[in-house]
């Protein structure tokens, strides 16, 4: 044989079974083991050059993007449930501000104050859209504030909220 018998030089002859690799710039050649990895003849090879090239297959068992639609399933029940807690948490907070201006109301019909003005001040705790009934019977005044619950989410549904609270007329002394 001429030349020399190693892998890399030009003279060695070549495998026909081989796949063929492209010379490299300035006549540089690289041989190397046999992969398993690389294709059967005829083939592509799935490293080139040194290159390895990307599979259609990943790492993750080819569950590439199953969590990005997961969350597109997961989203809009988040999302109702979110509305759901806040309609939730604002009826409590229109219950809240009812049962003040019912108390509020009572404390000044227990000082005497006038049923005007009784209304007046519940009106302005609970909100305008909010009735008051104010009724006395034996010394005792029961005062009586409805209103709607409105929101995004509540309007729906059609809350209306009532509290009631009692006081007894106190007698100057």
């Amino acid at each position: 044989m001429s030349g020399t018998d190693e892998p890399g030089d030009p003279r060695t002859p070549r495998n026909p079974q081989e796949p063929h690799e492209p010379h490299e710039p300035h006549g540089l050649q690289h041989q190397r083991a046999p992969d398993p990895s690389d294709g059967a003849p005829g083939r592509p090879s799935a490293r080139r050059k040194g290159l390895r090239q990307e599979t259609a297959r990943t790492s993750d068992g080819g569950q590439r993007g199953s969590v990005t639609a997961e969350v597109a399933v997961v989203l809009p029940a988040l999302v109702v449930l979110l509305a759901l807690l806040l309609g939730t948490a604002h009826v409590g907070t229109v219950q809240l501000r009812l049962e003040e201006a019912a108390r509020a109301g009572a404390r000044e019909a227990m000082r005497g104050e006038s049923s005007g003005t009784v209304q007046q001040t519940v009106q302005r705790l609970a909100g305008p859209t909010a009735r008051v009934r104010v009724a006395t019977d034996s010394g005792w005044t029961t005062v009586e504030v409805t209103a709607q619950v409105e929101g995004p989410v509540v309007d729906l549904m059609g809350i209306e909220l009532t509290a009631t609270a009692l006081g007894k007329e106190e007698h100057g002394g």
